[in-house]
């Protein structure tokens, strides 16, 4: 009855963006799991608003599994396949546990605040504020400056590896100039109010990377091994550790988990939607990731992007044009937050004009855009980011505020959310919470952080920043004129 009657509560304040909601039309009651629209259909809530369970797992799958994908093949050429596939289950569980640790301190704070009546009236909750309101202003501050930093860079990410993919279709002009181009096609993103106006683009995304996945996995195949293919993975420990942190930032998209929560109708359904997204994820990472080493083996360490390796015909060419759009749909997710942190600095976060709010998130674009012509190393900056600010942000921060929260014995008995199913004991859940800090303090930050930038200097040494054409194959060097024989 008591999770009940919270889940009403969360619901009853409306989404996020009150008047907003009021006047789509949407709020109120009904299931929460279907179109609020009081039986009336219409097509633009049907592609636009957004608020079920179902569209939060389309959001959560979309926004996981993206460039990434491109690169997994080349982690597995650097772990090997047994530690490749291990890993992927291993970080994948883990990603699923620190979301729903995540989802239940936003359910928390939520209802703590509703107790006390404040009003989310147009604004969105976002995670430095759910630390703020439990442990206070210092978690606010180290909340905020891992999330930020950590969803700048993944926006970075996604437009060097627009500019990566792009190449494999059109040469004539080289990566550093892509990434202007797609720089200034990303930033229409700026238009996109919130994640409840994500409904169309996630459901499309996913089915873009189920597409590019299973290519990879049949083209593989088809193609079959290349003569004299090896498996020699793992060799060397900075490699080794350097593809372990790349599946780790895999499975640590979670960053925008309570923002996909705020834009649902019933924020307290979240709880197991990251995991049985996670499980579709397997689906598409495991199959491409291993067909893509078994064809091409260690020729993969040197070619970070797996569309290189594939022949160019038209799947290719669709694969690539389909990661495109998804790439450009991942960028809208991960920059969404930073948008309304952005905003709520300078005072524009309660503005009802798209359009003024869209000129004031411009900013935010410029630094990405720049980033990403400085460190265009499309395959070693993930794994950069997963070992420094991936594993803070989504797997050490939220473990340590879950343990902190729920410290007292009256915090533990008053909680909104008690221990799931599983593992229906406290002292599990901080079992669990406390191995997974150690374990990515210790494996992720500490040798992944060594060992990826380690790699990521050596890409510094050996292409330079601002480098022009990223892994491009060099152009035919011509051939020497024959000497003149000498009388």
């Amino acid at each position: 009855m008591a999770r009940e009657q919270l889940e009403e509560a969360i619901v009853a304040d409306g989404n996020g963006k009150e008047e907003e909601v009021g006047v789509m039309g949407i709020a109120g009651a009904g299931d929460g799991d279907e179109q609020h629209g009081g039986g009336k259909f219409s097509m633009k809530s049907f592609l636009w608003h957004g608020g079920s369970v179902w569209d939060a797992w389309f959001s959560c799958a979309s926004n996981q599994v993206a460039q990434v994908l491109l690169t997994l093949p080349y982690s597995f050429s650097q772990l090997g396949m047994l530690s490749g596939v291990l890993l992927q289950i291993f970080y994948g569980f883990l990603g699923s546990w620190t979301a729903y640790l995540i989802s239940v301190l936003y359910v928390e704070y939520r209802s703590r605040k509703e107790k006390e009546g404040v009003s989310f009236k147009n604004h969105v909750i976002q995670w430095f504020e759910v630390l703020d309101g439990l442990l206070g202003p210092y978690w606010k501050a180290a909340g905020l400056a891992f999330n930020c930093t950590f969803l700048l860079f993944g926006s970075v990410i996604q437009l060097i590896a627009c500019a990566s993919n792009i190449y494999y279709i059109n040469d004539r002009l080289d990566k550093r100039t892509w990434t202007y181009i797609f720089g200034a096609c990303c930033a229409t993103t700026v238009f996109i109010p919130s994640f409840h106006n994500y409904r169309i683009w996630s459901f499309l995304g996913l089915g873009m990377t189920t597409y590019t996945a299973w290519y990879l996995a049949i083209a593989a195949l088809i193609n079959g091994q290349v003569e004299g293919v090896a498996h020699t993975g793992p060799t060397k420990l900075v490699l080794y550790f350097t593809g372990a942190t790349n599946i780790l930032y895999t499975f640590g998209g979670h960053a925008v988990t309570v923002e996909i929560m705020h834009a649902m109708w019933k924020p307290a359904k979240f709880k197991y939607i990251y995991l049985l997204a996670t499980l579709y994820v397997f689906t598409l990472t495991l199959p491409s990731a291993s067909a893509m080493y078994w064809a091409f083996g260690d020729e993969l360490l040197n070619h970070s992007n797996a569309f290189s390796l594939l022949p160019k015909n038209r799947w290719r060419d669709a694969a690539v044009i389909l990661m495109l759009i998804h790439q450009f749909i991942t960028f809208g997710f991960a920059c969404t937050p930073l948008y309304f942190v952005w905003e709520k600095v300078i005072g524009m976060h309660d503005t009802k004009s798209i359009f003024k709010r869209a000129l004031a998130r411009l900013p935010i674009v410029v630094p990405i855009w720049f980033l990403a012509i400085i460190f265009p190393f499309f395959g070693p900056i993930n794994s950069a980011v997963g070992a420094l600010l991936v594993s803070f942000t989504v797997y050490i921060i939220p473990a340590l505020a879950h343990i902190l929260t729920y410290r007292t014995a009256s915090a533990r008995m008053n909680a909104a959310e008690k221990p799931p199913f599983f593992l229906p004991s406290w002292t599990g859940m901080f079992v669990v919470n406390v191995f997974i800090v150690v374990w990515v303090l210790v494996v992720g930050f500490g040798l992944g952080g060594w060992a990826s930038m380690v790699n990521f200097i050596r890409q510094i040494d050996t292409f330079g920043l601002f480098a022009k054409c990223y892994q491009c194959p060099k152009p035919p060097v011509p051939a020497a004129a024959a000497p003149l024989p000498h009388h």
